[in-house]
């Protein structure tokens, strides 16, 4: 459609004055009634765009505001409109107020719904604190608009896509996220769910405006799959929901490139200017001045990975770290590492593991070698887990983040008020690129673990490192930083019974069925990276 349009405007450009004008003037006569035109570039792609979930923006100024209230006005029979706060929906609301020509059919008491001429409904709402978004439970909309929306959870976001629907036969149904970069970590979702078009690293980028099919499986996670075919998981029938990212800049909005605007954007401090001038997506988000772990030290740990998506050769699993959900929202995840590679993380559904029995079946699935299992038992919930795994001759390792710790930071500065501080410091040093040789570790490409790993920050008092709340980070998020805590424990605990195994003389089987780690075993012995092989040597004298 698109395309079409564009092949007509150069026809146009080439056609005399006087017939140019001519055409001007009927074109005028024929939308003077239409409450709302786009402009043409990136807003009429947009406005056209057949993708049932579309992503609009990046650049300030690019019309995104004007583009939600258009479409609830021309396109949709019954709309909702939403910002973060209420206190934001001002500028929306003015807005639509003038497409309507006054206030005939506003409602302003809570929430602000209007019903215009044409009989179309276009309803205002906000979600500030996590669980608002129930409010609008049941109250099906064919077109959701939701204004910044980086500003939201991504459990909010879901939350509200799961009303999207219709009864009217014919009629379209969509969801237009419109939004700068986040800069924040609230907003770090929607790298992930729009990764093809965000991140230029990925392995099959997609061009602006590209659909991109994906259906959410019962585990929660989005697979990407080819074309809008009905796919099964587990005998129930599940249709794909189309995607794409519409970049739009303050150069393709006319009513503002002449204005001016562009040297404010110019003038913004960062990470304002990256987010609104820039659009980039990617960059935008600063780091917490407090923030314990820095977002590039993950970003690199990560190109470290997709260097050598697989484990070193001959290294065996050493350590997994087990968070456990028995039932409720948040999942049950297993970070398995072979010494300094983590493999991807094993999550899921926290209603997929509602018993002691089914956490620590899972955990014997996927263990190797023998590796250490670190198992969270500060939430009540892993110690019948490590019941469980001694039942099976498994030994394990309990962390109980509220423990107290008796050690220091690496350079003997500090200590910690905690265990959770301790060990969420670790994994920070150990990350740290300035380290004599430089950072070893390489994390799974996992926006969601990105994510958790970035949030938490820290304080320093008189007892030593404070690391934030975790009830304040699953606020900030809308999730657990279950994937987080599961890397953290695997590495932090995860070396201390590398330690007593290889002092212990103990060693481990391969799935080969070779020996490694014990002493003279004359089984296999393995090469292995930092951790891993400096334990060794100190123990073999090798």
């Amino acid at each position: 459609m698109t395309e079409l349009l564009d092949q007509i405007i150069g026809r146009l450009h080439g056609l005399p004055p006087e017939q140019v004008a001519k055409i001007d003037a009927e074109i005028a006569a024929a939308t003077a009634r239409m409450p709302w035109i786009p402009n043409v570039g990136p807003q009429t792609q947009a406005y056209y765009c057949r993708a049932d979930v579309l992503l609009y923006g990046g650049q300030g100024g690019g019309g995104k505001s004007f583009l939600l209230v258009g479409c609830a006005f021309t396109q949709h029979q019954r709309s909702l409109i939403m910002r973060r706060r209420y206190t934001d929906l001002g500028a929306l609301i003015e807005e639509a107020l003038k497409l309507n020509g006054g206030r005939d059919g506003f409602n302003g008491s809570a929430p602000p719904k209007l019903r215009t001429r044409e009989g179309r409904l276009i309803e205002f709402g906000a979600a500030h604190h996590l669980g608002d978004e129930q409010n609008w439970q049941g109250q099906p909309h064919d077109g959701l608009f939701l204004d910044e929306a980086v500003q939201f959870a991504e459990s909010q976001v879901r939350f509200l896509m799961g009303w999207v629907r219709t009864t009217d036969e014919g009629r379209r149904t969509r969801t237009v996220l419109a939004s700068n970069p986040p800069v924040s970590t609230t907003g770090e979702w929607v790298i992930g769910m729009f990764r093809p078009w965000l991140d230029l690293t990925h392995a099959k980028p997609a061009k602006p405006g590209e659909l991109r099919w994906y259906v959410t499986a019962p585990d929660g996670k989005d697979l990407e799959v080819d074309g809008a075919q009905p796919r099964e998981f587990d005998g129930k029938t599940y249709r794909p929901l189309s995607r794409t990212f519409i970049p739009a800049s303050v150069d393709d909005n006319p009513f503002l490139v002449r204005t001016g605007y562009k040297a404010q954007l110019d003038n913004l401090q960062e990470p304002w200017r990256s987010a609104v001038r820039d659009g980039n997506f990617m960059a935008a988000r600063a780091d917490d001045e407090r923030q314990v772990i820095p977002s590039a030290w993950v970003r690199a740990a990560q190109k470290r990975w997709n260097d050598n998506p697989r484990p070193p050769e001959g290294v065996p699993m050493t350590a997994i770290g087990v968070d456990i959900a028995a039932g409720g929202a948040d999942d049950t995840v297993l970070a398995p590492r072979y010494d300094t590679w983590y493999a991807p993380l094993v999550a899921v559904p926290g209603k997929d593991t509602p018993t002691p029995s089914s956490a620590a079946a899972l955990v014997v699935q996927h263990r190797r070698d023998g590796a250490a299992v670190v198992v969270d038992v500060g939430g009540g919930y892993g110690g019948g887990v490590v019941e469980h795994l001694k039942g099976n001759g498994i030994q394990t390792v309990r962390f109980n983040g509220a423990n107290s710790s008796t050690t220091r930071t690496k350079d003997k500065m500090l200590g910690f008020v905690n265990k959770r501080a301790e060990a969420w410091w670790r994994l920070r040093e150990a990350l740290d690129p300035d380290q004599a040789g430089g950072s070893p570790l390489a994390l799974p490409d996992d926006p969601v673990l990105a994510g958790d790993l970035t949030a938490p920050t820290f304080d320093v008092g008189t007892r030593g490192i404070l690391i934030e709340d975790k009830d304040a980070i699953k606020v900030r998020l809308g999730r657990s930083p279950d994937r987080g805590d599961a890397a953290v424990m695997a590495w932090s605990e995860g070396q201390a019974a590398i330690r007593r195994r290889m002092y212990d003389g103990g060693g481990g089987q391969h799935a080969d069925g070779g020996r490694y780690g014990s002493s003279g075993s004359g089984g296999r012995q393995t090469q292995c990276n930092v951790g891993y092989a400096h334990l060794k040597r100190r123990r073999t004298g090798r």
